[in-house]
């Protein structure tokens, strides 16, 4: 598991699954200093970028079980970098192959005022001087609909709502023809993960399966990573997750599927394995680690003296369930064809 657990004084422990990471060395705004670590600006523009994505990346409810970092390294800037960032994230996890829930993209709002008249400009995707000189920088982020972030620094005492609402306005029309132009590059996530990114798959089962595929001293969860290459974890609310190669990961996840289907009266397995033959019948497996008992009865042949005579351990045959009894034991009977 690798997500980060985050402690904090005003709330409880929290998992974190996505990072945005953003670096701002001097020589990108022409300064010549030198490299130090994250600084104010640094971690403040991260966790803008951060928030406005973090509402449309998929979690562990979805069945994505990835942990996502984004570095943003801005080698040249003359405006708002971070909403910049926030496009290049964007455009960075849809070409990974993150399913987002919809592209974000952000835009820097600014504001000139006559403080005398009162007249105003307002500026859409402000540059450094604008925003050194101007008396607003409102960093807008979200989808064409639907807002995700805001940040707001003025430099007057205050601002009219009509003028707030202007700028939101204004800012909605600048965001749509980015993600317009955004568009023309990708228009959706990948469907397939990068070639660079570990394969991971998860699945749910119930909490009282969890036993069943661990196995005793860790057997079973053992036995398949061993047989597949794969890694296997379980977790305490029954989320398996996966991770290693395609194939092995299909294997491993139809073993654990197979291992936990609650079969049905009247649900036919074609290659169920004798596993013990006794003289009253056998006991046959039709799933991994399920078996039932086939009574002599239901071998389809009439009347019988010995089991032995008529099956044998190993045998392959095809076999429906007949019965569930109160303790969930299973009865079968031989569909012969």
């Amino acid at each position: 598991d690798q997500e980060l657990h985050v402690s904090d004084a005003d709330r409880p422990e929290f998992q974190q699954r996505y990072f945005h990471h953003y670096n701002f060395p001097p020589f990108s705004v022409g300064e010549v200093r030198p490299l130090r670590g994250p600084g104010r600006r640094e971690i403040g523009h991260g966790a803008l970028a951060e928030r406005a994505l973090k509402y449309v990346v998929p979690g562990q409810d979805q069945g994505f079980m990835y942990t996502m970092r984004v570095v943003s390294e801005v080698l040249s800037c003359n405006g708002s970098s971070s909403m910049a960032s926030v496009c290049g994230s964007t455009l960075a996890l849809m070409d990974g192959g993150v399913p987002l829930k919809t592209p974000i993209a952000g835009i820097a709002m600014g504001l000139l005022m006559d403080s005398d008249s009162g007249d105003y400009r307002i500026l859409t995707d402000i540059q450094g001087l604008e925003d050194f000189d101007g008396d607003m920088d409102f960093k807008v982020t979200g989808d064409k609909e639907n807002i995700t972030c805001l940040q707001l620094d003025i430099k007057i005492k205050g601002l009219k709502l009509e003028l707030l609402a202007e700028a939101l306005k204004k800012a909605k029309v600048a965001r749509s023809f980015i993600l317009d132009e955004m568009a023309k590059n990708i228009q959706a996530s990948r469907t397939e993960m990068s070639s660079y990114a570990p394969l991971i798959e998860s699945l749910k089962i119930k909490e009282d399966q969890i036993g069943m595929i661990i196995g005793k001293g860790g057997e079973t969860i053992q036995g398949m990573q061993k047989d597949y290459e794969v890694n296997i974890s379980v977790e305490d609310d029954g989320t398996v997750t996966i991770t290693g190669l395609k194939e092995g990961i299909a294997k491993a996840k139809k073993q654990i599927e197979s291992m936990t289907h609650e079969p049905e009266v009247g649900e036919v397995f074609e290659n169920a394995t004798v596993k013990t033959v006794l003289d009253f019948g056998a006991f046959v497996e039709f799933l991994p680690k399920q078996d039932a008992l086939l009574h002599v009865s239901e071998f389809g042949l009439g009347r019988i003296e010995k089991a032995a005579d008529h099956i044998e351990v190993g045998q392959k045959i095809k076999v429906k369930i007949t019965e569930k009894d109160r303790q969930g034991r299973y009865k079968l009977t031989w569909l012969r064809d």
